[in-house]
């Protein structure tokens, strides 16, 4: 059942409208100005809105101003006397879906109303859709470091200079891989992407080169490596610091003569790859711990990009936020939640260990368990665990 929600300073045409609109089976709330209508719209989910223009404390015009700013999907129909077409019009330029002159035509109003909710049923799946095409996510934020990130990436992205990037866990190091990569002139090519720290030092070899049929003893056919599999595009490298240092000299001299040769295989293989590595540690540390090759951090560092932590970018928290409600939202099939300020000030301010990550799985679990509109009581019940709060209390 949809939820209309109409705004007039009449009370005959608001009665009249709600009962035609109840009697076609549509959910109705009435608000008798555009201050309360806009107090109900920011509360509430609304399919669709029914607004007048000539209103005391909050005309219609203001009301559609801060209502797309709220949420600018929503259809807002305009209803307005003979003597107010133009200004009328003038709103349906700003924003607004249509207008229907008073006393509406009550065929032309439920046809409007129709179409403005099925140009809103549109508008979400051509959400999802973009997703699910759009091959690399926006990258979201307007902070100073972000921007500068941004800036670097226009830069280096058309090169085939090799970039380290270096970040905490989940702050965003693969969507600037990504990004890098997207950018480039070898979008047309592949991404391949290997996760150094998931795969067990004896096999990342094999996994990186490639290994002939027979090399050993499960090695029951020939394998194509990552290196060959990326030729023409970009190799990513992530956690690249728990690289075992056996597969850091072979990377190595990849990387130094543009050739590699698979285990167990003497032919050696010309390679035309773009390296990006990534990792979480500090790897000069981890050079003089005799970790890491300080020969192969200065190949792999030709430029460095530091990802900070969201802590460190707490400004960017709101944009994240709300784009994070528009997905889940769109994935669950629901209406687009909203969310007080005092929730936005109390996100902002919680100490984002798992950063980006957390704030998405956080936003998920808020979209799950909150009622229409999230409260700072729900991110006080939801977000910080249990255990935490004992610390916190004790």
């Amino acid at each position: 059942m949809a939820n209309i929600l109409i705004i007039d300073d009449e009370k005959s045409i608001r009665k009249t409208l709600t009962e035609i609109l109840s009697y076609e089976g549509y959910k109705v709330d009435e608000a008798a100005d555009g201050q309360e209508g806009f107090k109900m719209f920011k509360e509430k989910q609304y399919d669709a809105v029914l607004c007048d223009i000539k209103m005391p404390k909050m005309d219609g015009l203001e009301f559609l101003e801060k209502a797309r700013e709220v949420n600018p999907d929503i259809p807002i129909i305009m209803v307005s006397g003979h003597g107010n077409i133009d200004t009328a019009v003038d709103a349906v330029k700003k924003g607004a879906y249509d207008y229907i002159s008073k006393p509406p035509d009550l065929n032309r109003l439920l046809i409007t109303l129709r179409n403005a909710m099925d140009k809103t049923t549109l508008v979400t799946e051509t959400k999802t859709l973009r997703r699910k095409v759009n091959k690399v996510p926006e990258m979201i934020g307007q902070s100073a470091p972000i921007l500068k990130i941004k800036e670097t990436l226009e830069k280096v992205a058309p090169t085939d200079a090799r970039v380290l990037i270096t970040g905490e866990n989940g702050a965003g190091k693969e969507l600037v891989a990504r990004w890098l990569h997207e950018l480039s002139n070898r979008a047309s090519g592949p991404m391949v992407e290997v996760n150094c720290a998931a795969i067990p030092s004896e096999l990342i070899e094999s996994e990186l080169f490639g290994h002939e049929k027979g090399s050993f003893t499960s090695a029951v056919k020939q394998r194509i490596g990552k290196f060959e599999q990326a030729s023409g595009g970009t190799l990513f490298l992530d956690e690249i610091g728990d690289m075992s240092l056996s597969a850091q000299a072979k990377v190595l001299r990849a990387l130094q003569e543009g050739k590699i040769t698979r285990v167990g295989g003497d032919k050696e293989i010309s390679v035309d790859v773009r390296v990006v590595a990534a990792t979480n540690k500090d790897l000069l540390r981890e050079v003089e711990e005799k970790n890491f090759r300080l020969d192969l951090y200065h190949r792999l560092s030709v430029i460095l990009i530091h990802v900070p932590s969201l802590n460190d970018r707490r400004d960017d928290v709101p944009l994240l936020v709300d784009s994070f409600l528009d997905a889940v939202c769109t994935e669950y099939g629901i209406a687009r939640k909203q969310i007080d300020k005092d929730a936005m000030k109390a996100l902002q301010q919680h100490n984002w260990s798992g950063n980006i990550r957390e704030l998405r799985n956080v936003v998920e679990r808020l979209v799950i368990l909150s009622g229409k509109t999230i409260s700072v009581e729900d991110v006080d019940d939801f977000v910080v665990p249990n255990r935490d709060k004992k610390k916190i209390n004790s």
